[in-house]
């Protein structure tokens, strides 16, 4: 009954819910950098190099070989070409996270200043941000005293 009603208060204080949201909106991130990875950035880059497909660039250590008995060994090669690749998808993937997260952090900064009325401050912080006002001016009275 215990593990039950831990399940419940875990359910209910929202960390379930938040970490589903969480995955979810992942997900769908991560669709939509795998799209602008390989159908924005990818296909000027191709255009640079003149068309060179970096998946299929390999250094080869042994080609396939063709048994006497129709039997067939796999080629054996260091796939570089997905190294250089999935290098661009990381940097690509780095830097549009990096540019959400700014615009996010500007954006809760807004939102964090009582001063900027353009924007609604949580009712926390403008409590906060009132305590700190009075207990300035009461630093301000006892100094001049």
């Amino acid at each position: 009954m215990k593990l039950i009603s831990e399940f419940k208060e875990f359910a209910v204080k929202g960390n379930m819910i938040d970490m589903a949201v969480g995955i979810i909106i992942g997900t769908a991130f991560n669709n939509v950098i795998q799209t602008l990875v390989k159908k924005v950035f990818l296909p000027p880059l191709s255009y640079l190099t003149d068309g060179v497909n970096f998946e299929d660039k390999k250094y080869v250590l042994r080609e396939a070989i063709e048994g006497a008995t129709g039997d067939r060994a796999k080629e054996i090669a260091i796939s570089y070409g997905e190294l250089i690749n999935v290098s661009i998808d990381f940097l690509v993937i780095g830097f549009v996270v990096f540019i959400v997260v700014k615009l996010m952090n500007r954006l809760r900064n807004d939102a964090q200043d009582p001063k900027n009325k353009e924007v609604v401050t949580p009712k926390d912080i403008e409590l906060l941000n009132d305590l700190k006002e009075l207990m300035q001016e009461q630093n301000q009275l006892l100094k001049t005293k």
